[in-house]
Formats: C-alpha cells, sequence, structure tokens
C-alpha cells in the first residue's frame, strides 16, 4: 500500500525495510523475460596461512548485467582444528549462509502478505564425525548427516499466514535447495 504525502509524492510502501513495490517489479522484469533470471555468482579464495583463507566477492552476474561487489570473507578455524579461532569456519559459514538465505525469504514473504515483524531468529546446527573429515574410518560421511533449524518469528501476522510464508521459504529458497538435494558438483586441478 502506497502512502502519500503532504506535497502529493508516491512513497514506496515499505514493510520491514522492504520496498514491497521495488520486489513487485523485480517479479515483473524477471516474468517479462527469463533472460532477465539469469544470476552468476562466483567468489575466490586465497590460501593466507594455516587454516585461514580470504575469500573475495568482486561481482555477480544479474541477467545481462555484472554489477559489481567488493567484499572479503575472512575463514579460520578453531584452535582445536588446527586453526587461530580469529573468524569462523567454513562450517559456521555454511550454516550462516542458509540461515541468511531462508531469513531473506521469511522478512520478504511477510512483507509481501503486509505483515510486520517485531521478531525473526533463526537457529540451525548440525554434528560431523571427524573420523570423516580426518579419513580414518571410510564408513563415516565427513559431512552432516542432518541439518535442524528453528524459526522463531513474532509479528501482527495469524499463525496461518505465517505457515503460508513458511512454506513459501521451504519451497523458493536457494541455498535450503542446495543444502537439501544433492547438486552436482565439477572439480579441477590446475597445478602450477
Amino acid at each position: 500500500m502506497q502512502k502519500i504525502s503532504n506535497d502529493t509524492k508516491i512513497e514506496p510502501a515499505v514493510v520491514n525495510g522492504i520496498d514491497t513495490e521495488g520486489v513487485k517489479a523485480l517479479i515483473g522484469h524477471v516474468a517479462k523475460d527469463p533472460e532477465n533470471a539469469n544470476t552468476h555468482w562466483h567468489v575466490s579464495s586465497l590460501w593466507k596461512g594455516g587454516t585461514r583463507s580470504d575469500t573475495r566477492v568482486k561481482g555477480y552476474g544479474f541477467g545481462n548485467e555484472y554489477i559489481k561487489k567488493d567484499f572479503t570473507i575472512q575463514i579460520d578455524e578453531p584452535t582445536e582444528l588446527g586453526g587461530t579461532n580469529k573468524y569462523a569456519n567454513p562450517q559456521e559459514y555454511l550454516l550462516a549462509a542458509l540461515n541468511g538465505c531462508i531469513m531473506v525469504g521469511y522478512v520478504v514473504g511477510c512483507s509481501m502478505e503486509g505483515i510486520e515483524l517485531e521478531d525473526l531468529r533463526i537457529e540451525t546446527e548440525g554434528d560431523i564425525d571427524l573420523r570423516g573429515f580426518l579419513g580414518l574410518d571410510p564408513n563415516v560421511k565427513p559431512g552432516y548427516d542432518k541439518i535442524r533449524y528453528t524459526v522463531h518469528i513474532k509479528g501482527n501476522g495469524t499463525p496461518q499466514q505465517f505457515q503460508k510464508v513458511h512454506e513459501a521459504v521451504c519451497a523458493t529458497s536457494p541455498n535450503r535447495f542446495n543444502i537439501a538435494n544433492a547438486i552436482k558438483l565439477d572439480s579441477k586441478l590446475v597445478v602450477e
């Protein structure tokens, strides 16, 4: 719903910090031409010694455009796993990436339903048996058997509205999909 200010300017409808008219425009832009739906993501990681690495994010592809960005993600391991414990480790980033992606889904979904949020929190956890990672037992997976997460949400929506948003997030979140489903990984080694 758009508000009209005293000088008759139309202001965007913003709910939970989300410009809902902007979201509708994005949906229309992507629906108009499948080429507009294409995104390309790329990161480059550089070893910094020990278990430390920095991952650079320089930009991404959106439709036929390249959008510049400039971020560095610093990664380490806990001291118990040979690191200096100065930064989050890859597992914490993986869980944070899942939470961040689904959180966007909840905020945008609630905003598009006109639900004003008071609180949104996602707690995520999983267990890894290090015997697989360390190559001690070929019968032990090197990763998770299961990741568990709980969404705590509070706002002026009904339980039915929140359930509708929850189901939409479960069906459309890219990181939830990527973790819940086997996706193909292609690897290449270049020895220099």
